[in-house]
């Protein structure tokens, strides 16, 4: 794994780059060594764990997301980890480590909870746990439940619609009905519903934001009494959503006022980005998908992908992926790096990576002809991926609308 930024060799990083000397810093956008080992370590246990067939088969099942899988990437890849300090024993990588991830999952449409609970949640619980701002604050309870995710012993979601933009806060609609002191702790009880939250279904956790004086960060045992979790029928059924009722539930307070609506905010922005990273990846996939299948089919005696109309289509697809690769790539490492260009790149990325995505799951179905209509080929697990992910964490049109205004962009006259 590549140091984590505010390591000495994070520092050396920034300042070889010219950020100390006060030169512009140009983000480095390839990938390393380290980057392209894990890159091979995922993609090698995704191919003999997440075949097109199994995923095929898991989405027919009641139990939708494939828990021994995720298990596997999380305690013994160290998927988990990678955003969690080494102190906490995780990996102390970056952002960019975590994209690579991300590509890979969304190259094999895995039924997994990477995106909420390596990302989403772990995110939340480190930006609680900093906030905290003293040298006690890994030893925090938010620190305590980050240790837990990295060691893959527990998975956890944060509670929110999954259709949330970045930016702004989710309104709350879950309350503080009533807390309950006992021996020095605060036991406090959560009333509400939430709906269409993505990864909660395996969760173990719930991190809930709530309405109260003040708005705060709570813990939720999945589990608990006064917890109803139910499926939705999604259109994505890799990542199912549910439905929450909490009714009376028992929780714990995590963080609470400004550094719980902070923490929420540093969730959405990191999901957003790494949400981007997976349509990358599914892009990527799709292209190569669809270029092996108009090689060998033939009609009129000659390969299809030996037709000029073809050929126009599949190169506009190409650099389409390539430039979302680098948007991608961009808001990676502005993330890693803390760069305060991080909000652009960010929406850039998912607003680019979600059009690229849904192109890309669009010309795999036409271009593989009949078999790409059938149930039994993948395409159509990357059209309804592709479709969910553009949806999730902020379209590309409020993206985009986001951008404009970070960027100062006058609206169109007219």
């Amino acid at each position: 794994m590549s140091e984590p930024v505010g390591s000495p060799g994070g520092e050396r990083a920034r300042t070889a780059n010219g950020e100390a000397d006060g030169a512009p810093r140009t983000p480095d956008m390839t990938y390393s060594q380290h980057e392209n080992e894990l890159r091979a370590t995922v993609r090698s246990v995704l191919e003999d764990k997440a075949a097109f067939s199994d995923v095929l088969a898991r989405i027919e099942t009641a139990q939708t997301y494939d828990t021994a899988l995720w298990h596997t990437l999380a305690a013994e890849v160290g998927c988990a980890g990678l955003l969690v300090p080494e102190e906490l024993g995780g990996a102390g990588a970056s952002f960019r480590e975590a994209a690579v991830v991300a590509e890979e999952i969304g190259r094999s449409v895995a039924p997994v909870p990477f995106l909420g609970s390596a990302v989403l949640a772990t995110v939340t619980l480190l930006a609680a746990a900093r906030a905290e701002a003293d040298e006690e604050a890994w030893a925090s309870p938010a620190g305590a439940l980050a240790a837990d995710l990295a060691a893959g012993t527990m998975t956890a979601a944060l509670a929110i619609p999954f259709a949330s933009m970045p930016g702004r806060r989710p309104e709350p609609t879950i309350r503080v009905a009533a807390s309950v002191q006992s021996e020095g702790e605060v036991t406090y009880q959560l009333t509400g519903s939430i709906a269409a939250v993505a990864d909660a279904l395996p969760a173990d956790q719930l991190l809930v934001p709530a309405d109260g004086v003040p708005y705060g960060i709570y813990l939720v045992h999945a589990d608990a009494a006064g917890v109803t979790r139910t499926p939705a029928v999604s259109l994505d059924m890799t990542r199912q959503l549910c439905d929450l009722e909490l009714h009376d539930a028992p929780a714990t307070r995590i963080a609470a006022g400004p550094h719980a609506e902070q923490a929420v905010l540093a969730a959405l922005r990191a999901g957003a980005a790494m949400l981007a990273a997976e349509q990358l990846g599914m892009a990527e996939r799709a292209l190569e998908l669809t270029l092996d299948y108009v090689k060998q089919r033939y009609q009129f005696a000659r390969p299809v992908g030996s037709f000029q109309a073809i050929k126009h289509r599949l190169a506009d697809l190409w650099v389409a992926v390539n430039q979302a690769r680098a948007a991608s790539r961009y808001a990676a490492a502005c993330l890693a790096d803390g760069d305060p260009d991080t909000p652009v790149a960010v929406a850039l990325a998912k607003a680019v990576c979600s059009d690229t995505a849904l192109l890309a799951a669009q010309e795999m179905i036409q271009l593989h002809g009949g078999i790409g209509f059938t149930w039994e080929h993948p395409a159509h697990l990357f059209l309804k991926r592709a479709k969910s992910a553009s949806i999730g964490l902020g379209t590309a049109d409020r993206h985009r609308a986001a951008l404009a205004g970070l960027v100062d962009l006058p609206p169109a006259s007219g």
